[in-house]
């Protein structure tokens, strides 16, 4: 993790304009096509979820403006960004949220993610820190809308990825899937830039 230096940094007043906004998060929701994907993924035995986290893990980190965060009250620009999900225990209908740090090459990022899942028995496990995306299935609806709770912290830059339940439509696989990301570094551009490669990405996976 570096510093950003401010006083050559071209997004330094869009910065400190949203960064004093009450709520400065904004939450942009779109379908992606899933049918290549969600077959080879099938094919090799893979977890969906792990699967995908690691995808949209993979094509964020390629975009600068999703490894920035707030850290002491200051811009700063991490190399990697790591994983952070809710999981749900079908017995007692509760989720924890377990980090799991990004790896290379898929699978191992779901053979580590499934062992870290399965050994964590407490629901949370501390602070999630800055270097994380956070990951919240949300596989029951076929949403077109999703919102979230607010801790009151406009300096929280940490963005938050969602997705919701598949459906068919003219013979491929669609899903909901949902980006929640802090102004004062992410525009329109970017997640613009996130859609279209993670879409590539998803297509061409074999």
């Amino acid at each position: 993790m570096e510093f950003i230096d401010v006083s050559t940094w071209e997004r330094a007043m869009h910065c400190q304009v949203f960064q004093s906004y009450a709520q400065p998060q904004y939450c942009v929701t779109w379908e992606l096509d899933v049918t290549n994907f969600l077959a080879r993924t099938k094919e090799k035995g893979y977890s969906f979820t792990f699967s995908f986290i690691y995808a949209v893990t993979k094509c964020a980190n390629e975009i600068e403006a999703f490894r920035c965060r707030f850290v002491e009250g200051k811009p700063a620009i991490f190399e990697i960004v790591h994983t952070s999900f809710t999981y749900l225990n079908k017995e007692t209908e509760l989720f924890k949220v377990v980090r799991v740090p990004m790896q290379e090459r898929m699978e191992d990022y779901v053979a580590l993610a499934r062992e870290t899942e399965e050994n964590q028995t407490a629901y949370f496990t501390g602070p999630m820190g800055n270097d994380v995306y956070q990951f919240s299935p949300f596989p029951w609806v076929a949403y077109t809308h999703i919102s979230h709770t607010d801790s009151g912290n406009s300096e929280n830059a940490t963005p938050l990825f969602d997705w919701g339940r598949f459906y068919e439509r003219d013979g491929r696989t669609v899903m909901p899937f949902s980006v929640q990301a802090h102004h004062s570094f992410v525009d329109g551009v970017h997640i613009g830039k996130l859609a279209d490669r993670l879409q590539s990405y998803l297509d061409d996976f074999a």
